[in-house]
């Protein structure tokens, strides 16, 4: 409870539901991977899960455990917009150098479309991922200069209302 926002009956039921999914306490990528691709079975959600694993993955040790799991559901659900935004922002600088480049925004949209799937209503073209890495790229990159930093990311979103309004959808899921 120190380490969340959630209240003792909130942490029984997630460890119940994360000790069913994973009866040793602990996550490893694969068994991530195949967990998460029940939630998009239309699609390929191996690459994006792969990239939220990654994210969940504190220690960086290829395993995530239970207070793993609930910190970063934490941070996703209660915590503030600045700390869901860092969350995010985090989630797609792949090498964590401080900066999204195009490549890792375009990484990330192409595993969100793949996980999708292809019979999407209306059909996603195949250029739509590009097509939505240059527009949040005209969207964020305020200097032009071809990267985004965590303060140009966190400005942009925060001015974006329907980007705000997304991130106050998940303030009621648990």
């Amino acid at each position: 409870m120190e380490l969340t926002k959630f209240t003792k009956t909130e942490l029984q039921i997630l460890y119940r539901s994360f000790k069913n999914d994973c009866p040793t306490g602990v996550v490893n990528e694969e068994t991530f991977q195949l967990i998460y691709s029940h939630f998009f079975p239309h699609g390929d959600s191996s690459a994006y899960a792969h990239f939220l694993f990654e994210a969940f993955d504190r220690r960086k040790n290829g395993a995530v455990n239970f207070e793993d799991f609930v910190v970063g559901l934490s941070i996703i659900l209660r915590g503030t917009v600045t700390d869901r935004l860092s969350w995010a922002f985090s989630l797609y600088d792949l090498n964590k150098d401080g900066c999204i480049t195009k490549e890792e925004m375009n990484d990330i949209m192409k595993s969100i479309y793949d996980m999708m799937g292809k019979n999407t209503c209306p059909c996603i073209n195949d250029s739509a991922p590009r097509e939505h890495v240059e527009s949040f790229f005209q969207k964020m990159d305020r200097n032009n200069d071809g990267v985004i930093t965590m303060e140009e990311f966190l400005e942009s979103c925060q001015k974006d209302e329907a980007i705000m309004e997304s991130m106050q959808m998940l303030d009621h899921v648990i």
